[in-house]
């Protein structure tokens, strides 16, 4: 498992590269709703899927409701995600 930190490096790897501004906001994200790498991470991984690049104010509204609705984990995330259909995940 990755840190953010990888993970970001990973995404910039694959050609995703966020600016000052989103590297502000997804910190900010964190230590706002004091999530966990694992979620800060799929809500990255969702908001480009879903957005189809960063967008910091959905990245976090995703990260505020995983928080409202005692979300911790990844699968529990990405159900969360299909149930408001959101994004229809196979």
């Amino acid at each position: 498992m990755s840190t953010l930190e990888e993970y970001l490096l990973i995404l910039r790897s694959k050609g995703f590269h966020f600016g000052e501004d989103a590297i502000g906001f997804i910190y900010f994200g964190k230590q706002y709703t004091e999530a966990s790498d694992v979620l800060i991470k799929t809500a990255i991984e969702l908001t480009l899927k879903i957005q189809k690049e960063f967008d910091g104010s959905f990245y976090i509204s995703l990260l505020e409701s995983f928080k409202a609705n005692g979300i911790e984990e990844r699968s529990e995330a990405l159900a969360y995600i299909q149930a408001k259909q959101i994004l229809p995940l196979s």
